[in-house]
């Protein structure tokens, strides 16, 4: 079997070994999450069940997840809960920006779950949170992850944009194929456009975006993405192994060898992304600060050339 070309085949119960990872158990570990109960912050690391979080929090790195812990859609990937969320809370924003002063982060990365009862889909609250950080700790970083803010889209972009985080990341996913059985609530093309209208809106803001492996995606599908992200003009591309959270959501079709991970980041590269982490491992927040360090340095490099 070619390695960059999945196959559907029943689904293996047993993760290969560069899947596993050790248990969390460090003194970091447990003073990140005693931090995030006392600010009532949610991480996104804990409501998606990342592989990674023993790894993060021992260095005090943590994605918050702004707008509560219930999503208004049911993602076939995604580990958080589905309901009818909570009111918007007021002192959500100042909360994360002093976690962020009291854990000394250099870069923070903000996501959210999807609000599509809000009339702004949740943008404001984004605003508000880069506002406050900026005021509480300035020389801290900014990178938001944010849903596809249905039908509000252009005016949510705008909004968030003007409040100028360094790095917006919006995820595809999957491939277009996949949408009505991986992605229902969202429309790939939708999300190509708001990246790229980040970009027409702010040149100088990072854009950044990410897909899941294994979900039966073939190998030319993948390449199809990649150039669709480029014509938008994405800087930063990661691609991770996607992990069935429960057994109600969607089977892992293929566990995605390291190796195949390699070519296609050579691939990425080929195709002009400024940066490209893909790992069986990789998710979007993963390493986020070293990989923003690495993305500006290319930047400035790819400036001096002329």
């Amino acid at each position: 079997m070619n390695e960059m070309s999945p196959l559907a085949r029943p689904p293996r119960e047993r993760k290969p070994d560069w899947l596993r990872v050790k248990a969390p158990t460090s003194a970091g570990f447990a003073a990140t999450r005693d931090l995030m109960r006392a600010k009532s912050l949610t991480t996104v690391c804990e409501e998606a069940a990342c592989p990674n979080i023993g790894e993060c929090w021992s260095k005090k790195h943590a994605t918050v997840m702004i707008l509560g812990d219930t999503c208004t859609r049911a993602c076939a990937f995604c580990n958080v809960k589905t309901g009818m969320p909570r009111a918007v809370d007021r002192l959500e924003p100042q909360n994360v920006a002093d976690a962020a002063l009291q854990m000394g982060l250099q870069h923070i990365v903000v996501t959210s779950v999807d609000r599509d009862d809000l009339p702004d889909g949740g943008a404001s609250q984004f605003v508000r949170v880069i506002q406050a950080l900026r005021a509480t700790t300035p020389t801290t970083t900014i990178e938001i992850l944010t849903p596809d803010f249905r039908n509000k889209a252009q005016a949510a972009v705008e909004s968030i944009v003007e409040a100028r985080p360094d790095v917006y990341n919006h995820n595809l996913e999957t491939v277009p194929r996949l949408y009505p059985t991986i992605r229902p609530g969202a429309r790939y093309y939708a999300s190509l456009r708001l990246l790229e209208s980040v970009k027409r809106h702010d040149p100088s803001i990072f854009t950044k975006s990410g897909m899941m492996m294994g979900l039966g995606e073939e190998r030319m599908e993948v390449h199809q993405v990649m150039d669709d992200m480029r014509s938008a003009d994405v800087d930063f591309l990661t691609l991770g192994q996607y992990l069935q959270p429960t057994p109600r959501h969607a089977k892992v079709l293929d566990f995605v060898t390291p190796k195949a991970f390699d070519a296609y980041a050579q691939i990425a590269r080929a195709k002009g992304f400024m940066l490209v982490a893909s790992s069986p491992l990789t998710r979007s927040s993963y390493h986020a600060g070293d990989d923003f360090a690495r993305l500006r340095a290319a930047r400035e490099a790819k400036l001096a050339r002329g």
